[in-house]
């Protein structure tokens, strides 16, 4: 007796193990103790879900600069906010495109020892020929006057790749700034700068100068050569 108790027994223990092993697999979608650990699992993962859709950020249409200045242009105070954000606009520069003009008019080299020169920037942006001559060991600053239309144009930078007998010899960039349309042009003056010397130095150059803002959007590509010599041309 004792021994079919414990088989008695036995078989018990198998028949609830396997149902509770059947109730695994059916309480899933019904209930149960398993049930009840999806449920958790299924809220976690539903709350995940609606704190992405809480982060997404939803944008409105962009606008122009010129819609952004006539919303609301009676309201004084919302005026002097949009005037500490954007500067200093000139509404006759502001035009109906999302994208800023950028046109680059003139290049000045400007040197303490004698008259500036004042360099147009040709339609193309190729001038033709030698474009200008550099005294060598001499000092100077690049000066750029350019104008700005239609909307901001943000990080406009400057950079310059010479080459002499097709070896690159120098790189260079500079930031320019960020600048709010305007029917007056601004100016921009270089960093000083000090040509080299010696007879190694003296001779013809090529150069590729290129104006470009932060989403890498060209306003001029220039090519041109230039030449250092003992004395300024």
């Amino acid at each position: 007796m004792g021994l079919d108790d414990d088989n008695v027994k036995s078989d018990k223990e198998e028949e609830k193990s396997s149902c509770v092993v059947e109730g695994s697999d059916n309480e899933g979608a019904g209930g149960g103790n398993d049930s009840r650990y999806m449920s958790e699992s299924s809220v976690a993962a539903t709350e995940e879900e609606d704190d992405d859709e809480d982060r997404k950020i939803e944008l409105g249409p962009q606008c122009t600069l010129k819609e952004q200045l006539e919303k609301d242009k009676d309201d004084e105070s919302l005026r002097r906010w949009k005037e500490q954000l954007l500067g200093s606009v000139d509404i006759n520069a502001v035009g109906e495109t999302l994208e800023p003009e950028v046109k680059i008019l003139s290049l000045a080299i400007k040197a303490a020892d004698r008259p500036d020169i004042v360099l147009p920037i040709p339609e193309d942006g190729n001038p033709k020929g030698l474009w200008f001559t550099l005294k060598e060991g001499s000092k100077y600053r690049l000066m750029f006057t350019f104008q700005v239309n239609h909307n901001i144009v943000s990080g406009l930078k400057y950079t310059n790749t010479v080459w002499k007998t097709g070896i690159k010899v120098d790189s260079s960039k500079e930031m320019i700034g960020t600048f709010s349309p305007q029917t007056e042009t601004y100016t921009h003056e270089m960093p000083e700068e000090t040509t080299p010397s010696g007879m190694f130095a003296r001779g013809a150059y090529s150069a590729r100068s290129k104006f470009v803002d932060d989403d890498n959007k060209c306003y001029l590509e220039i090519n041109y050569t230039f030449d250092i010599r003992k004395d300024w041309q």
